[in-house]
């Protein structure tokens, strides 16, 4: 990995491809239909998390299992860390077994006042090029909350009902070896997911959290599996309220022209993910 400068904020820039074999993991992971993703083959939305993994030297893995933080998003003020959402825009196609150079940087970092407490909310954008041409434009945010008295099963909007006014369904059962899989997958070490005393004690979480990402790649493959013949041309998802392990994950959604509204909801019937998609006029 190198660093430039912009006018902004420093850009990191590393080459990485999607595997095969790791195509082939998550492909099981999901339950997929089909063969095995083969090199040459499109990679499908999201499946992109796939690569550029956060490889950094176990001396340089903090108390949560994430890499150190840098003194940029202030860890001794906002010790806690969530995945809140994103945004994927496809200006091209990347391709399973091709190299993929990808540019990232920080565009902003604002702090707010939440349900729990002070909040910092960083953006990140990931630029991926696959043969000199964009495929990818991506934005993450990040909120890295202070400590709070407040249990952090209480941070978001407590929506419910609704699960029966989509005409795509899913449930799939989430449990702690589903929150190991994933984290195996894409070389997330966060405590909260895997160790139970961690979450509880520390982070005041009633038990092992849910990844985010991980019920955005399952929206994402309830999109695929029912729009087959459609082409992703942008993702978005956000986080309404963390789910935690035990019970189903409900995945619904509805396609109204060129946009598919999807949601998830967890076992108690509480909305935890907002997504939308966007395809290509046919």
């Amino acid at each position: 990995m190198t660093a430039v400068e912009d006018d902004a904020h420093s850009v990191d820039v590393a080459s990485d491809v999607v595997t095969p074999a790791a195509a082939g993991a998550l492909h099981g992971f999901l339950d997929a239909p089909g063969p095995n993703p083969q090199s040459g083959d499109a990679v499908p939305p999201l499946w992109h998390w796939l690569a550029f993994l956060p490889r950094v030297p176990q001396r340089a893995i903090g108390r949560d299992g994430h890499p150190l933080r840098t003194s940029e998003t202030r860890p001794e003020e906002f010790p806690q860390r969530m995945f809140a959402g994103g945004r994927i825009r496809y200006a091209g196609q990347a391709r399973i077994g091709q190299v993929l150079t990808r540019a990232s940087r920080t565009l902003s970092l604002e702090e707010k006042s939440g349900r729990s407490g002070k909040l910092l909310i960083a953006t990140h954008e990931y630029v991926i090029d696959g043969d000199g041409q964009t495929v990818i434009d991506e934005l993450q945010n990040i909120v890295y909350r202070a400590p709070s008295a407040r249990s952090s099963s209480d941070l978001g909007a407590h929506r419910s009902g609704g699960m029966n006014n989509f005409e795509w369904s899913l449930d799939v059962r989430i449990d702690a070896v589903t929150l190991f899989r994933f984290s195996a997958l894409t070389y997330n070490a966060h405590r909260i997911h895997y160790d139970l005393d961690y979450a509880q004690t520390i982070e005041a979480y009633p038990g092992l959290v849910v990844q985010g990402p991980l019920q955005a790649m399952w929206l994402a493959e309830l999109c695929r599996r029912n729009a087959p013949f459609e082409t992703v041309e942008s993702f978005e998802f956000r986080a309404v309220r963390p789910m935690f392990e035990g019970g189903e994950l409900h995945l619904r959604g509805r396609k109204v022209g060129a946009t598919a509204n999807l949601a998830a909801f967890d076992q108690h019937g509480q909305q935890t993910v907002e997504a939308k998609v966007e395809f290509l006029p046919s």
